[in-house]
């Protein structure tokens, strides 16, 4: 019986029925935002938000997004969202940021929030579980921030990974996955990656071994020596007729050979480092740290400073799923990017060619009030 071809786009559509969306926002109903996003007013100099395409955009309904606006200011403005755990899901943040400003210094990054965050009193202090986006001041500071909250503590992937320093939109995106591998991308490409245990430095935080893991292992190191090296015996062999096991204790079965190294495991025994280790990786032992685990996840925001504004925040997503992101980065930022510089090029060429002709003006004025000039004091000695 023939089997039924399923079509490409079908396959597509149950893609995205499958992906779960906890939060998206693209800012297309015009001033309807400010009924979802919550300004802070724990500081009456925090600066405010306007929705902007700004001065060169691809398109100007879509383009739209959050935009700074008072120079040298904080921010703090939020969004809330049903609150969800990410335990063993993915975990997928992802945004545009467009420095228009061309950023000499301040913040572009968004953070995560537990889903009891205070709204109206959002400030630097206000816990966070996920700081994630760039982060530019003098020539020093181009970096992408990727900070976790772990054990009360906020930890810094200890990567170097630099950030885009340009006025164009670019697309961040950050991947946490169950199996504590991460991904950060930027405009689609993945430009870090690696392990979270081992990249933010959180080996040497887990919980130390408890006297009852320390006999455990004991007794572990014993039995698993024994029978590792059982492996090694000859089935075959059978005990001498004159054997005694009450004078001469266990019989030894010869060995077909030396049991070699395996895994770091020696015959005589176990490393107590590695046990733990294979103990943690066999029983989901790391997933009991949090890592990257998130119980309450509930809202989005913005918490920063910047000396100079501009900056504008769009195509804001949190998913479970990967793929999803990637074609949402494409329907949006890959839609516009393009029509965005080819707008921000002609607006150069206009202005430089504003700029020849003001100062071909000043030129030939020049000349003009130089010409009278000569023609007056001419005309002035010819009077005497």
């Amino acid at each position: 019986m023939a089997r039924a071809l399923v079509p490409l786009w079908a396959i597509c559509m149950l893609r995205v029925a499958l992906a779960t969306v906890y939060f998206q926002e693209e800012f297309l109903d015009g001033e309807h935002w400010r009924n979802r996003w919550v300004q802070s007013t724990n500081d009456s100099r925090f600066g405010h938000f306007r929705l902007s395409s700004g001065k060169f955009y691809g398109h100007k309904e879509k383009d739209k997004g959050l935009q700074t606006t008072q120079n040298g200011r904080f921010y703090a403005i939020s969004a809330r969202f049903k609150p969800f755990s990410n335990k063993g899901k993915t975990l997928v943040i992802q945004y545009t940021v467009k420095h228009e400003q061309k950023m000499d210094c301040g913040g572009g990054y968004i953070k995560v929030f537990p889903a009891d965050i205070d709204q109206k009193n959002l400030n630097g202090k206000s816990q966070y579980y996920i700081m994630f986006g760039p982060d530019i001041c003098g020539f020093d500071i181009k970096k992408v921030h990727v900070i976790l909250h772990f054990k009360n503590q906020y930890h810094e992937n200890k990567k170097p990974i630099r950030c885009k320093v340009d006025g164009f939109t670019h697309l961040y995106t950050l991947i946490l996955r169950p199996d504590l591998s991460y991904d950060v991308k930027i405009d689609g490409q993945s430009i870090e990656s690696g392990s979270i245990e081992y990249d933010w430095n959180l080996t040497s935080l887990k919980k130390e071994t408890s006297p009852a893991e320390s006999k455990d292992w004991e007794q572990t190191k014993d039995n698993k020596a024994q029978d590792w090296e059982k492996h090694f015996l000859d089935a075959s062999a059978s005990k001498q007729s004159d054997w005694n096991g009450e004078l001469d204790g266990d019989w030894p079965a010869p060995m077909l050979q030396k049991p070699p190294y395996q895994d770091g495991l020696k015959p005589e025994g176990i490393h107590k480092d590695i046990w733990l280790h294979h103990k943690m990786k066999n029983t989901n032992y790391l997933t009991q740290y949090d890592l990257s685990e998130f119980e309450n996840i509930g809202a989005i925001g913005l918490e920063l400073w910047q000396v100079r504004s501009g900056t504008i925040f769009d195509n804001f997503l949190i998913t479970d799923d990967e793929e999803y992101a990637d074609n949402f980065g494409k329907a949006t930022w890959g839609e516009t990017k393009g029509p965005e510089r080819e707008m921000d090029a002609i607006q150069a060429k206009e202005e430089m060619k504003k700029a020849r002709e003001e100062e071909e003006e000043e030129l030939l004025s020049g000349k003009i009030n130089g010409h009278e000039h000569y023609f007056n004091q001419f005309h002035r000695r010819n009077e005497l």
